[in-house]
């Protein structure tokens, strides 16, 4: 009897040390183990640290943007007329007026800039310190002059700028200087000035759009270069300008775009020219075909998503480039894809056209190019540019039959005498007023 009660004894405490340690283990929450760290809802996330480095939305911010990635498709003049404004480039950072001294007969051969100066200065309270090596040679002749006059020939004849600090008493002499650019009110003269400045590689320009000033550093070949874009944008020529839209086109199914229909579609007056290139091909097109009737079209063979928008624009016979990343509608294969343009307006074996030299660019190097001559009025379709030439890995979910499809839109830009405008900044021309100008 005695084993019996202590049997029944043992299974009891056994039941309630099983539900005691149920409950125990019931009481816990759940926890997650990612990476070494334990985490649950009153966990505070712990992330890597890192690079200092501007972030991707910070670096991609401009004030311009709004200005280059807007096309009104509505309200679209292929030729307009701007009232030539002066554009005036001045250096800054020149320092104190030299003293006022004469020089005559001052001779220097085959030695460098500094050594020039320092010849001319013997004996005088000022001094030649170079902030920079200056290595060129240069030999010359000063007949009679001023100090100023002198000095300023030597640092020219030499590629040099130089400073003055009159308290010191020294000239600094360096091979890159500042200067600032007083930009007309014209949006479109302006923004062919920053399209070609880019075009011409200056880099870290400082753009105020409230006073229309534009700030650069460079070297003598970039001041070169910079002068003679104002001299053209002054001298009464064109700019032209492209207004564009890029498209990703996917299939409806497993086969290409059929281009071929475009010919029953728009009719073969409307397709003017196939210009083929080492990838894809360019068609010079008629006004019918716009943005509008070319989706429609795309439409009833693919899926069409606009990757990109904007504008850009050049001096007559100038180039500039467009970053489709720059003015992307998201993240994208072909958002490291340049289209560059080197144009010029004017006659064309008898024929007033629109002489141009399209290229498309990515990191890796030149994609394609095409040279489209075309008349005003005319758009151009780029089309065949496979949606993998920008595939960098070995597998991808993109179609082999998906496709770049670029849409572009030349205009014409006349600058001319004030007078010329009859008192109105932008005269946008079409029809009969349009034939006469083209004619003229």
């Amino acid at each position: 009897m005695k084993n019996f009660l202590f049997a029944i004894m043992t299974i009891v405490l056994c039941a309630a040390c099983q539900n005691t340690n149920n409950d125990m283990v019931q009481s816990y929450d759940t926890i997650t183990v990612v990476e070494n760290s334990v985490i649950n809802e009153k966990s505070v996330p712990i992330f890597p640290k890192k690079a200092a480095l501007t972030t991707d939305t910070a670096q991609r911010f401009s004030v311009e943007l709004p200005m280059r990635c807007t096309v009104d498709w509505n309200n679209q003049s292929v030729v307009s007329v701007v009232a030539a404004e002066k554009i005036e480039m001045v250096r800054l950072g020149v320092g104190d007026p030299l003293p006022e001294l004469a020089v005559s007969g001052y001779q220097f051969k085959d030695v460098t800039v500094a050594a020039a100066l320092n010849k001319l200065l013997n004996g005088t309270d000022v001094s030649v310190v170079m902030d920079e090596q200056l290595v060129e040679k240069i030999s010359g002749d000063v007949a009679s002059g001023t100090l100023a006059d002198t000095v300023d020939l030597i640092s020219k004849m030499g590629r040099a700028y130089y400073s003055y600090d009159e308290i010191t008493g020294e000239i600094h002499l360096q091979h890159r200087a500042k200067w600032m650019i007083k930009m007309p009110k014209d949006q479109a003269i302006i923004m062919a000035l920053l399209d070609a400045m880019h075009g011409a590689d200056v880099r870290n320009l400082l753009v105020n759009w409230s006073d229309k000033t534009v700030v650069f550093e460079g070297d003598w070949q970039t001041e070169r270069e910079v002068s003679r874009i104002i001299a053209d944008i002054a001298s009464k020529k064109y700019i032209l300008a492209w207004d564009m839209d890029v498209y990703r086109v996917y299939p409806k199914t497993d086969n290409p775009i059929i281009w071929m229909n475009m010919l029953p579609a728009f009719g073969k007056h409307n397709i003017k020219m196939s210009v083929p290139g080492v990838v894809g091909r360019a068609l010079v097109v008629g006004p019918e075909v716009n943005t509008k009737t070319l989706q429609e079209f795309l439409s009833t063979q693919s899926n069409v998503v606009l990757i990109s928008q904007g504008t850009f624009s050049i001096p007559n016979g100038w180039q500039s480039k467009f970053d489709i990343g720059q003015c992307s509608k998201e993240d994208r294969l072909e958002t490291d894809l340049v289209v560059g343009a080197t144009g010029k307006y004017g006659d064309y074996g008898g024929y007033q056209k629109i002489d141009a030299k399209i290229v498309l660019t990515t990191k890796y190097g030149e994609l394609t190019s095409f040279n489209i001559p075309s008349s005003v009025g005319d758009n151009y379709v780029i089309i065949g540019i496979p949606t993998h030439s920008f595939v960098t890995t070995p597998e991808t979910l993109v179609s082999p039959f998906a496709e770049l499809v670029v849409f572009m839109s030349p205009r014409i830009v006349s600058v001319v005498d004030e007078s010329a405008t009859q008192d109105k900044s932008t005269v946008g021309l079409s029809g009969d007023a349009l034939r006469e100008f083209l004619n003229n």
